[in-house]
């Protein structure tokens, strides 16, 4: 039966316990440590069988609970301090993003955007907020967690799902089995986005042959806003009221429904909401249909041409791929674009071959498939990968949609992502960060020099609450083991011996992660019987414990899954290994402070970054992994920071791989962890294992945090891309107009332009110090010097007779011949001796570029 009136109950709270309803719906509180031990104290047990959800806490806590608190003036006095310290973070005009505008203000000329917006399909900023799958909405909420401790005015925007993401369980055969409770929105610390008149503001977008509404729910995270669609209304059909249904769930029909709803609805929501973004962040291809919207609305609004709208929306717009695995990009097939998008093509002043082919690497292949990546690359003027090793695999991967350019200069960079420190360091670690390293771990967390005092830290002290941690976990793994096996119809037997799995003091060892094929979590056990060796040693023992979900239709992933839950349950391994079920911030929580070591073995080099490690490394544990992904920076900075296992190989048959690499992980779990943890003095103390643990947080933290990552963005894509789409918008768009005339000429005239005739010593030696003079001359037709930019592209010639770590030296324009031949002149400074060789290329130049290959056009000698 449906109601005929709703109605939302809310808290009822005594009058001095009032700001605590706006204390739980702003989710600062989430990485404070004293505003959670408010709420633990208002109720421990409904703290944990709420989920940590403060909203739902304060709607189910007996009124005589509450008026207890209201007369007990040491809560009060908690309370306060911590509304005081809430009230003077949000009011406060002395952060980061306050600075350097003074200092913009002061003279150096830097423009900073009003509002960026940052596009995210999924956002993990709290487990009482369960709107995430894994390391993409970790990376997203720590994203909007930074932006508000740096003051950056910044908004998110998103999708709500009714289901969320599944919750794990397994069966007693160890096969993944899914389930989506329904998330209650109104017992969540999210509100409903109201007009002046009181009514949810709702936005439409178009699907074929319908309007489909959703309204905007409201999440506070600091200073930063969070607005989230949600399509789940009766207007809508039950068939669109399910787009918000659940994260990556459907088929491709509504994966592309979802996208339009993030992309087109999520900029259509902040023009509702009277939010203009100077610069919009789409964190992964999901939002990639947020450019066509802003050209849309440029060429409605201001009558631009498709190319002269484009101009200025790509400008603004910043685009972060995070998979160098084609396999999870998102791609959907023509018909089904044409069949969403054939009402815009008008709109948009294009035909449909040529909105299709903004998704396609080469646009005249038809049957290529529409990639939201390409499509993102293509709306863009500045691109990222997460971390340097993926930001070359990104410029190789995407290299094609730039023909004849060198990988090296493919126009995609890197920014290497980082965590929110305050919200991953355990409770019992940041007192004593508090009290060794004071408040500017938490003020300002990308300053070495305060990391630099862990070093000051009596390693008594460090260890003691380290082993607390440790000894946590192990009390939460066997309670959880306990649950599951339960759960699962276990025998009586099965569910006593969990009280006696692992050992509080045994060398601990964590895997938790995503279960796809690639991250090898079945790695550990190509060789059970010298495994079997180690985890049963009565002098050094070894622990495992194990998490991570595998995508719903992943099915290899599922039976890795099943795999390794086999191997968990012989005998020999059963008192040693848990697999920890339904992996989530709060399993993350116990597993990244209570560990000894975070083991990671992704097939290199398919790890764009990963953070889990970086959060495991600020707790003081030590990484365990290969080479890829983020953990090449780190091990980079020095060996005493963990382990590295192999040294970067990339071989072209990944069993053999997996054969090189297990034996060498065995090697160093033999011959130097374990040995080492266990090396103890007189005071039995590991002081060695301790200098390592300094020594990882030192070095690690500094450099892997968001506070870094995000001022990285701001400074170096952001502050540059709001600069440029300004410039471009000013005067009615004459610079976006100009610009696209220009570049419709130079497309046009390319054909015509190469490279004649070189003037250089050919086989000299010159002797280092010296110049190598060379002169070229360059046929440009129809176009000027001022068109172009002639480059000497040279360096070492290496044994494939290839130039390596090219160098590019701009060329002068030294006079005009007939026919438009131009001439021009450069040196090569000879820096080093060697076998050295040069080439010579021509690329389109203009002040307004982007960069020099925005057009994907060169011409090489």
């Amino acid at each position: 039966m449906r109601p005929i009136r709703t109605f939302t109950v809310v808290p009822s709270l005594p009058a001095s316990l009032s700001r605590l309803r706006d204390l739980a719906y702003n989710l600062w509180w989430s990485w404070d440590h004293e505003a959670v031990d408010l709420f633990r104290r208002l109720d421990e047990d409904l703290w944990e069988s709420t989920g940590h959800d403060v909203v739902k806490m304060l709607g189910s806590i007996s009124q005589e609970r509450l008026e207890a608190a209201a007369a007990d003036q040491g809560f009060l006095a908690h309370m306060n301090r911590v509304l005081s310290r809430l009230d003077h973070y949000l009011k406060a005009g002395d952060t980061w993003h306050e600075m350097i505008s003074r200092m913009a203000q002061g003279g150096t000329g830097c423009q900073f955007p009003h509002c960026v917006a940052y596009f995210s399909m999924e956002f993990g900023i709290s487990e009482c907020l369960p709107n995430y799958s894994g390391g993409l909405g970790m990376l997203s909420g720590d994203h909007l967690k930074s932006a508000s401790d740096l003051g950056l005015p910044l908004v998110g925007v998103g999708l709500l799902y009714q289901e969320g993401y599944f919750r794990q369980y397994l069966n007693l055969d160890g096969w993944q089995n899914e389930r989506y409770p329904h998330n209650d929105f109104y017992n969540m610390p999210i509100t409903l986005a109201r007009g002046k008149n009181g009514n949810p503001i709702t936005i439409s977008v178009v699907y074929p042959g319908r309007l489909v509404k959703a309204q905007i729910w409201r999440v506070q995270v600091g200073r930063v806003p969070l607005f989230l669609l949600d399509t789940n209304l009766p207007e809508n059909s039950r068939e669109d009221q399910d787009v918000t249904d659940r994260l990556y769930g459907g088929g491709t029909d509504v994966r592309i429904r979802q996208e339009i709803l993030l992309g087109i609805g999520g900029m259509q929501a902040l023009r509702a909401l009277g939010l203009t973004p100077v610069v919009c962040h789409m964190n992964e291809g999901h939002a990639a249909f947020l450019g066509l919207e802003r050209i849309r609305l440029l060429r409605h609004e201001h009558g631009l041409s498709f190319d002269e709208a484009r101009e200025v929306a790509a400008a603004g717009h910043v685009f972060t791929t995070h998979t160098p695995v084609p396999a999870g990009i998102d791609r959907f097939p023509p018909d089904l674009v044409h069949a969403y998008f054939e009402h815009d093509y008008e709109q948009l002043g294009l035909t449909r071959r040529e909105f299709l082919g903004l998704g396609r690497v080469n646009p005249a292949d038809e049957g290529e498939a529409f990639c939201m990546a390409v499509l993102a690359l293509r709306l863009s003027s500045a691109a990222n990968g997460v971390s340097k090793l993926h930001g070359q695999v990104s410029r190789k991967m995407w290299a094609g949609m730039w023909p004849g350019v060198p990988a090296d200069d493919v126009p995609i960079t890197s920014v290497t992502n980082g965590v929110h420190l305050q919200s991953w360091v355990s409770r019992d670690l940041a007192s004593l960060y508090d009290r060794y390293l004071g408040p500017g771990w938490r003020e300002n967390p990308a300053d070495p020099r305060i990391w630099a005092e862990v070093q000051d830290i009596p390693a008594e002290e460090l260890w003691r609450t380290h082993e607390r941690r440790r000894e946590r976990l192990v009390a939460f793994a066997r309670s959880r083991l306990r649950q599951q096996l339960i759960q699962r119809g276990a025998s009586q037997q099965e569910i006593a011996a969990a009280a006696e799995v692992l050992h509080p003091e045994a060398l601990t060892i964590g895997f938790a992660r995503r279960f796809a094929t690639y991250k090898r979590a079945s790695l550990l056990f190509r060789d059970c019987e010298r495994l079997a060796r180690m985890v049963s040693s009565r002098e050094r023992p070894v622990q495992f414990l194990f998490a991570g979900k595998a995508h719903p239709d992943d099915h290899p992933g599922k039976e890795l899954v099943r795999e390794l839950v086999h191997h968990i349950q012989e005998p020999r391994f059963r008192p040693y290994m848990v697999f920890l079920e339904d992996y989530d911030i709060i399993v993350a929580r116990y597993l990244i402070s209570g560990c000894d070591v975070w083991l990671n073995t992704p097939l290199r080099p398919r790890e764009a970054s990963g953070t889990s490690g970086m959060k495991a490394a600020a707790n003081g544990v030590l990484n365990c992994s290969t080479l890829d992904g983020w953990w090449c920076e780190a091990y980079d900075l020095s060996t005493e920071v963990g382990w590295a296992i192999g040294r970067g190989e990339e071989y072209d048959d990944s069993r053999y791989q997996d054969e090189v690499e297990a034996g060498a992980l065995y090697n160093l779990l033999e011959k130097e962890i374990v040995p080492l943890f266990y090396e103890r003095g007189p005071d039995n103390l590991p002081r060695r294992w301790i200098s390592r643990m300094k020594a990882s947080i030192s070095q690690i933290a500094p450099f892997f945090n968001t506070h870094r990552m995000v001022s990285e963005y701001a400074t170096e894509l952001y502050f540059p891309a709001a600069q440029r789409a300004t410039r471009l918008a000013e005067n009615g768009f004459a610079r976006a107009k100009a610009l696209a005339a220009w570049k419709d000429r130079v497309r046009a005239a390319w054909s015509d332009v190469r490279v004649l005739d070189i003037t250089a010593p050919d086989g000299e030696e010159l002797p280092v110090g010296r110049d190598l003079k060379v002169k070229v001359k360059v046929h440009l037709g129809r176009l000027t010097a001022e068109d172009v930019c002639v480059e000497l592209y040279q360096g070492r010639v290496n044994e494939h007779m290839e130039i390596a770590d090219p160098e590019a030296i701009r060329m002068e324009f030294t006079g005009e011949a007939t026919g438009g031949v131009f001439e021009f002149a450069g040196a090569i400074p000879c820096r080093s001796s060697g076998y050295h060789g040069f080439a010579v290329r021509v690329v389109p130049s203009h002040p307004d570029l982007a960069n020099p290959f925005e057009l994907g056009l060169i011409a090489w000698s």
